[in-house]
């Protein structure tokens, strides 16, 4: 086994330690964008023990009033994506508009969608147990022009 060079310890205290201070600062400042140098919330963090417990979906309405489920299979738009843009969503509610068009380019034959919302089911829980109860909130809604 060879010795190491003195720039050689140094080049690898240097890189260690920047590493070190990046996990450090992400660690405390950091969040889920600044993975593996942030914390990852979903595996970091719990929900209290009693709080209600979110469940997010899309669903559109169509032109005949029916409610539609856009999941995966109906847009091509994987539930997470939407999750993670959902701030971006709501201050422009007009990009629902994009998971419309997905919908439309799958469905060829369906009847169009008129709106778009993202809901929010609360699922009751009472001492880290399901209660069977829930409420839905729309927290963002898109409408086509008529």
């Amino acid at each position: 086994m060879e010795n190491l060079t003195t720039r050689g310890r140094v080049t690898r205290l240097g890189a260690t330690a920047l590493g070190l201070v990046l996990l450090l600062v992400g660690t405390l400042w950091g969040n889920d964008d600044d993975f593996p140098f942030g914390p990852f919330r979903m595996y970091s963090t719990s929900n209290p023990p009693n709080a209600p417990a979110p469940d997010t979906r899309v669903e559109g309405v169509n032109s005949d009033g029916a409610v539609i489920d856009l999941d995966q299979d109906a847009t091509g738009i994987r539930r997470a994506e939407i999750e993670g843009q959902q701030d971006r969503y709501a201050a422009e509610p007009a990009l629902l508009a994009e998971v419309a068009d997905a919908y439309a380019e799958r469905h060829p034959d369906a009847a169009a969608l008129v709106e778009v919302r993202i809901v929010i089911r609360w699922h009751g829980i009472r001492a880290g147990r399901p209660t069977g109860r829930h409420t839905d909130e729309t927290v963002v809604r898109w409408q086509a022009s008529r």
